[in-house]
């Protein structure tokens, strides 16, 4: 593999992080104990553990080994802070609810300060080395190219721009006998597709890399049996298909490969924290705002009779439906109407609103107004049937009115209490406006936008802009 020694060097920063995190935590808790008389030497070496697991996950999310060698310096910085922020956030969150003692803050703070800059410093230096010792003539990686096109054009390119990882491209072969002997961006054609075998005899090849349009693969078996025969690595530019997808990926069921086209790119370790952020948000929120959800209930059944919750059935992950519950609203029986008052619907597309709803209890006003009462989904939060941030659960009715195809995207994440159309104007905006936003949230997705989201939304329900 042509990026083996990128990934050597990755493996061993990986080692000297480890390696560096331990001894700078050493180092800023006995200064920070020795500088302020806080905390106990051997109390704060039980809590390193937990601080280089944390760092090892938070520091490959965030991309502080990405590309060595061709990655701007500003980007690992950038990496590192998060990481390193993010971790101490949880440090300082676990010896907050298991109330640890023993722990110098200025200890803490010098480890932040010193691990910032020791990180950095490594990935200055292994990226120096690697780019200054680049492999000699013998030892770099010999590329054949099978395609003379744009794509195999985008390819050289793009090979050529990551010259550090020793990577000479010896030439191409194209279907087409008159290319033989052309220059393809500093590259000879040697060949037809159809001498692969004679070609691979007569030059020194580590990779092939198909670069051809979809017209060509039937050529592919041939060429496969070629580089099996001489045990030369084949490889094939998976852009076959005229398709926008976030992310490409091979996987195998048994023997058998399957190339994966995922219109989505949603990383599972980021999934893995997200969800983690929603469990443990949605517990605190509850426990702070348990006083509310008595005293919402209470105005609820002493201003209209019925039950306090409202559970409707709402389209999910996957349009997986779910039960999504509420505080009620209006008045019992108010759902089976709602067939007989669609000519007063106020919204364009599927949706259904209209401002003065007189289904809508006097209570009901307030709590859609202050949003408090979307406030039991925190339960679905709990269940993973929802998260805190995401598009907005659609009714049956709605989704059954979907007219494009582009609107079920919005299901290939789980839907949310809060989005990007509550802090963009909520009920207010056109149908499409609020797609639009849905789209982008899922196409742009991170858990810095999830955290910018969440600290929008709280002056978005104080003003109660938008909402009905």
């Amino acid at each position: 593999m042509f990026d083996e020694r990128r990934q050597r060097f990755t493996v061993a920063l990986n080692f000297l992080d480890t390696v560096a995190t331990v001894a700078l935590y050493l180092l800023a808790i006995w200064a920070g104990s020795l500088w302020s008389g806080e905390g106990s030497f051997v109390d704060q070496i039980s809590l390193l553990p937990t601080v280089v697991a944390m760092l090892l996950v938070f520091l490959p999310y965030w991309g502080a080994y990405r590309g060595l060698g061709t990655t701007a310096l500003s980007f690992y910085v950038a990496a590192i802070c998060k990481a390193v922020t993010l971790s101490i956030a949880a440090l300082f969150t676990l010896i907050f609810f298991f109330k640890i003692e023993g722990v110098s803050r200025f200890g803490l703070g010098l480890f932040v300060c010193l691990e910032v800059a020791g990180l950095v410093a490594l990935r200055v230096l292994v990226t120096s080395v690697l780019r200054n010792n680049r492999p000699g003539a013998m030892s770099r990686q010999k590329v054949l190219i099978v395609g003379t096109g744009g794509r195999a054009q985008v390819l050289s390119e793009a090979l050529r721009g990551k010259d550090v990882l020793g990577v000479d491209i010896i030439g191409h072969i194209d279907p087409d006998q008159d290319r033989v002997g052309d220059d393809v961006l500093g590259a000879p054609v040697i060949g037809t597709v159809g001498q692969i075998s004679h070609v691979l005899k007569q030059y020194v090849v580590d990779e092939v890399i198909l670069a051809i349009p979809r017209t060509m693969l039937e050529e592919v078996e041939n060429i496969a049996y070629a580089c099996q025969e001489e045990g030369v690595r084949l490889r094939i530019m998976a852009d076959i298909f005229t398709l926008h997808v976030a992310r490409t990926s091979l996987v195998e069921l048994g023997a058998i490969p399957l190339l994966t086209l995922e219109p989505v790119a949603l990383d599972e370790r980021k999934l893995v924290v997200k969800r983690s952020m929603d469990f443990i948000l949605a517990v605190a929120a509850l426990l702070v705002l348990f006083p509310v959800f008595v005293l919402v209930a209470l105005a609820i059944r002493i201003d209209s009779p019925g039950p306090v919750l409202f559970v409707q059935e709402r389209v999910g992950l996957r349009k997986r439906p779910f039960p999504m519950v509420k505080f009620r609203s209006m008045r019992v029986g108010s759902e089976e109407r709602i067939g007989e008052m669609e000519q007063l619907n106020e919204a364009d597309g599927p949706a259904f609103k209209i401002a003065d709803d007189p289904r809508i209890t006097r209570v009901g006003r307030i709590i859609r107004r202050t949003s408090l009462d979307e406030l039991p989904q925190l339960f679905n939060v709990l269940k993973g049937e929802m998260s805190l941030v995401g598009p907005r659960p659609m009714s049956l009715r709605d989704v059954a009115l979907f007219e494009e195809g582009a609107m079920r995207k919005r299901f290939s994440v789980k839907p949310g209490i809060t989005g990007l159309w509550q802090v963009s104007g909520r009920s207010n905006l056109p149908f499409s406006k609020w797609l639009e936003l849905d789209l982008r949230y899922i196409e742009n997705w991170s858990l810095g936008m999830d955290l910018a989201i969440l600290l929008k939304t709280v002056p978005a329900v104080i003003k109660g802009t938008g909402a009905v």
